[in-house]
């Protein structure tokens, strides 16, 4: 098992770059800016919305790996058993899973990071340290968080998002909606903590997705993240295919809604919470029960359920 930071993570040639041009700067002003965005899929990735994001853009842009991490120092294989291919009377195929960093060109030809794979099960203050180290070596002055949280939304209604940040001016024109409350870690909510006590701007989003398709495919989720992200970065990434399976899966969920009156019933009066809190709070992004914003009480639960369900899909 890796015992340091940087036995976690290999720097491929394609790193070069990037190593060669921060090597040579001398003035922190003069560091390339690069952005880098994570989508760890894991449990705080309701519907698989954020990796869902993350594949997204890697199978429309042109990118190349510039680093990969040692998934067996840090996946529990037995949690999220790998697939493998058995034919006949012989093993032929192992999927091993994968967590790499990852250089992609935006449409307009501009060059981001993307951190794609597995949430690591271990070692989550080496890993925090070995993505630190990246992130001064080659030269990234903001880190973005891609997720998405189980909440008691109607999918009839736009994907509402909650933003977090290191500093407030990163997010200021999101709202901020509860005070301290204590919920479950995640890497990702890590990683942006220790950044921030470096000095490292971190900041992300996490999609609302309906509380009834959190173990479903929900693309609509995954289209609102690359929204918001192209909004806080600037980049201009593309969201047309994302567009059309959303359409389409939000054809099939109404037929399945539709075949049960109960499950109408439920949709209906999350419409109606939804509806009264726009109608209450203009211009605002979450909603709760009877159209107020749920307490933390209430999120913790949600998140709690989420987790179990998490855990008894895998068993």
């Amino acid at each position: 098992m890796a015992q340091f930071p940087e036995e976690l993570v290999e720097l491929l040639p394609a790193a070069d770059r990037f190593l060669a041009r921060e090597a040579a700067v001398t003035d922190p002003a003069e560091r390339r800016g690069l952005v880098l965005v994570h989508d760890l899929a894991g449990d705080f990735d309701a519907a698989s919305a954020g990796s869902r994001a993350g594949a997204h853009l890697l199978g429309a842009l042109s990118s190349e790996v510039v680093a990969r991490f040692d998934v067996d120092s840090l996946v529990d294989y037995r949690a999220r058993r790998p697939r493998m291919t058995f034919n006949s009377d012989r093993y032929e195929k192992f999927a091993a899973p994968e967590l790499a960093l990852h250089a992609v060109e935006d449409d307009a030809g501009e060059t981001f990071l993307l951190l794609h794979g597995s949430e690591p099960d271990y070692a989550w203050e080496r890993f925090v340290a070995a993505v630190g180290s990246l992130v001064d070596r080659l030269g990234v002055t903001s880190v973005v968080a891609l997720q998405a949280i189980p909440m008691p939304v109607p999918h009839t209604r736009p994907v509402t998002v909650t933003a977090h940040a290191t500093r407030r001016q990163l997010i200021e024109p999101y709202p901020v909606y509860w005070g301290e409350m204590q919920i479950p870690g995640s890497v990702s909510a890590l990683l942006e903590l220790r950044m921030g006590e470096v000095g490292v701007d971190a900041l992300g989003v996490a999609a609302h997705v309906p509380h009834y398709l959190a173990q479903a495919s929900y693309p609509a989720a995954s289209l609102t993240l690359i929204e918001h992200l192209e909004r806080l970065t600037g980049l201009r990434l593309p969201t047309d295919a994302l567009r059309e399976a959303a359409e389409a899966n939000r054809t099939e969920i109404d037929e399945q809604i539709g075949r049960s009156a109960d499950n109408t019933a439920v949709v209906a009066a999350l419409e109606q919470q939804y509806d009264s809190f726009t109608a209450a709070r203009e211009g605002t992004d979450l909603l709760g029960a009877a159209g107020e914003v749920p307490s933390a009480d209430e999120i913790g639960a949600e998140f709690e359920r989420f987790l179990a369900d998490q855990d008894r899909k895998r068993d």
